[in-house]
């Protein structure tokens, strides 16, 4: 990886692996909604390992505007890494539809939405990196947030058909599932510390799994055992019990 772009850059995560990144001397594109809020995230990477950061305004929802983001970028970063997430309130979603498009909307359509640009320019190009952050939740639906989880799992089944397409082209796609994260979206929620990750730590892994050429990474393996269990539990039990 030499020039980077971070989509959705002000998440806990997404920031933790720029540090990380910058460490390792790569040029960084740092993109999102607030891009103010990462006027102070370049100046601390510039002071610290003299890294290369340029900041992007980037709205996952307008889609239409996505080309016009993309022909901004130059020169072309060679690694896309896709953070772009919203759990939104589930509770509210069910009357609202506002609410429910937003998380449909960002977590799915935006992300493929410019994640086909770039899947079209690596393959012309016949390399780079795509990395798509999806979660476990996408591996079962749950009463709890069903429609997160479900958006979460089209994007999973998104990133392998891409990878399937891709590979003859030598570009790489990854699917990270993080499971549960110590970030504001878990704010206020009990987790357990050993399925609980911190930021630096995903960061890690997740450029661990970049380098290694991963397809998918769980970003602690324990939650691939976790998924299995879940997923094994028959039906008509599932479908009684309160997750």
């Amino acid at each position: 990886m030499k020039r980077v772009l971070i989509l959705g850059a002000t998440s806990e995560v997404a920031l933790a692996l720029a540090d990380v990144l910058a460490e390792q001397s790569c040029e960084l594109i740092l993109a999102a909604r607030n891009v103010n809020r990462l006027e102070p995230v370049k100046s601390d990477l510039a002071i610290r390992f003299n890294a290369s950061v340029t900041l992007a305004e980037f709205d996952a929802l307008h889609c239409a505007m996505h080309p016009q983001f993309f022909k901004q970028l130059v020169p072309m970063p060679d690694t896309v890494i896709c953070f772009l997430g919203y759990m939104g309130e589930h509770t509210k979603a069910l009357a609202d539809w506002d609410e429910c498009y937003k998380i449909l909307s960002t977590n799915y359509t935006g992300a493929i939405s410019i994640l086909n640009i770039f899947a079209n320019e690596f393959e012309a190009k016949r390399q780079g990196t795509i990395v798509g952050i999806s979660s476990v939740a996408g591996e079962r639906g749950r009463q709890s947030n069903y429609l997160y989880g479900s958006s979460k799992a089209g994007f999973t089944a998104y990133l392998s058909g891409l990878r399937n397409r891709l590979f003859k082209s030598n570009v790489h796609v990854l699917t990270v599932k993080p499971g549960f994260m110590q970030t504001r979206m878990l704010e206020g929620m009990k987790t357990p510390k050993f399925l609980t990750a911190q930021p630096r730590e995903a960061a890690i892994l997740i450029k661990r799994a970049i380098d290694k050429k991963k397809n998918t990474a769980y970003v602690f393996p324990i939650w691939k055992w976790v998924m299995l269990v879940i997923k094994s539990i028959p039906e008509p039990v599932f479908k009684r019990l309160k997750l």
